[in-house]
């Protein structure tokens, strides 16, 4: 529950990601550990302690940037970011 972890229904789990709340500007890089959430509107659900360092613990909603800062090794999102980068160097 305290950890700086997030569930995403579409991001590979171990993705590490940068949530802005735009309410207040805080953010964290949190880990993708989980599929969620639940509820058809919601796009990402945060740990409790995500949520309090973010500053929106009693709030439970509030709208979010969310900015990819890395995949996991090894995945086919980041086997296909390596070959990108490396076909642009060329």
């Amino acid at each position: 529950m305290e950890a700086m972890t997030c569930a995403h229904r579409h991001l590979p789990l171990g993705t590490r990601i940068k949530v802005t709340n735009l309410l207040n500007d805080r953010s964290l890089v949190l880990q993708v550990n989980d599929r969620g959430p639940g509820i058809r509107d919601r796009v990402l659900d945060v740990s409790m302690g995500a949520a309090k360092r973010l500053g929106f613990l009693r709030a439970g909603l509030t709208p979010v940037q969310i900015q990819v800062v890395s995949y996991p090794h090894g995945s086919l999102i980041s086997q296909a970011a390596t070959k990108a980068i490396a076909s642009r160097a060329n």
